[in-house]
């Protein structure tokens, strides 16, 4: 007979599953010569995870392009050949790709391509002002990154300006008609702070299909605001849900009866914050065992002080306490998971600490159980 914590466990990974499944994944496409920083500027903006990638699988048999999969986040390369010296070769192994994949699901299409110069090289040459166009050409959205540029008193180097004038000059079809100044990981002894990395995040929000924007929003790690905002997203849907399905009242009626729309609301905000399986399964049976204890005890008050309880109008009554629920759950599911996204909720040794998450996420879900946010559930409902 299976355990509870193995049936929690299968039910989570299943919700899990379906949402990654659903998120589905941004590729971007990174183009640039040799040493001019791509890899610390896809680091700085999606995380060190992908510094630890090695090179992927070829996109196509004997192609040039290599895919490698990082969580939501797909990059597209060069391995073997250099912009600049190869680039027929890559830019025919690119069509290629772009043709056949526009045949697939969006989530295996290439959506953005960075071409990213080095701001100090003084000099953009032809070949590549080529290969911008031509990317442009095969239908990608090209975003140009100017890389380790120096800033000082909010002044870049001249040079780099230089540089980037004679870019616009040519009128490259790029995002924004312009380059975008960079200088990803700061440099302590050189007094560099970082800078621009949001600018080309913004940018490419702008420019990838809406579709993906999900993907995106969880594959990176500098704008916490947008992962908050798609989480709301989430919460809202949910509420909406549960109230519209006449949910049972309480988050889950035992720990063995989960409610798979709170189960789907709490993975997906999950993946928006790179929680993997194993400690989110972790972090939701010990959020959900609280749940459970407090919704029980709330809603036997609640069903005293409401005429009618158990008859039609208090189904009615049901559904909405089901949404505000919903509402406080999801609430009190993100504010951990933001909290242990920064690193907190945990000991010296990074495992996770089950006393300080439990009260962590009751604080939030007795506070969103209030009066006062009423009316916030109703607007998460669409109301």
């Amino acid at each position: 007979m299976a355990k509870p914590d193995d049936w929690f466990n299968e039910s989570f990974r299943s919700e899990y599953d379906q949402q990654n499944e659903s998120l589905g994944r941004f590729n971007l496409a990174l183009f640039g010569k040799t040493g001019v920083g791509k890899s610390t500027l896809l680091n700085a903006i999606f995380g060190e995870e992908v510094a630890r990638t090695g090179i992927g699988a070829p996109v196509t048999r004997g192609s040039h392009l290599y895919l490698d999969k990082v969580g939501h986040l797909g990059i597209v390369d060069t391995q073997g050949v250099e912009i600049g010296k190869d680039d027929r070769e890559i830019l025919r192994d690119l069509e290629k790709v772009v043709k056949e994949s526009r045949k697939l699901p969006l989530s295996e299409q290439i959506h953005v391509a960075w071409y990213c110069v080095r701001g100090m090289d003084r000099r953009f040459e032809d070949t590549e002002a080529d290969f911008v166009r031509r990317l442009d050409e095969l239908g990608l959205p090209v975003i140009m990154v100017l890389t380790q540029v120096p800033r000082r008193n909010g002044q870049f180097h001249p040079d780099a300006v230089l540089l980037a004038e004679q870019i616009i000059a040519r009128r490259l079809p790029m995002e924004g008609g312009r380059p975008f100044m960079t200088y990803a990981k700061a440099d302590e002894f050189a007094g560099q702070e970082s800078y621009g990395l949001q600018e080309v995040l913004d940018a490419t929000f702008r420019v990838a299909p809406e579709g993906v924007h999900g993907a995106l929003t969880a594959a990176q790690e500098i704008d916490l605001s947008r992962k908050a905002a798609e989480a709301q997203k989430v919460i809202g849907a949910a509420v909406a849900s549960a109230g519209g399905a006449a949910a049972i009242p309480i988050p889950f009626s035992d720990a063995t009866l989960l409610v798979p729309i709170q189960l789907g609301m709490m993975a997906k905000i999950a993946h928006l914050y790179k929680i993997k399986f194993d400690r989110a399964a972790l972090m939701a049976i010990v959020s959900t065992t609280a749940a459970t204890q407090v919704g029980r005890a709330t809603f036997t008050g609640l069903i005293k002080l409401v005429p009618g309880a158990g008859t039609l109008i208090g189904g009615a009554i049901g559904a909405g306490v089901a949404g505000t629920f919903t509402y406080a759950m999801g609430q009190a599911w993100l504010r951990v998971c933001q909290q242990v996204n920064a690193g907190k909720l945990g000991g010296l040794d990074g495992a996770l600490d089950n006393e300080q998450l439990r009260d962590a996420f009751l604080t939030e879900f007795k506070k969103r159980l209030g009066r006062k946010d009423t009316g916030a559930v109703r607007k998460a409902a669409g109301g």
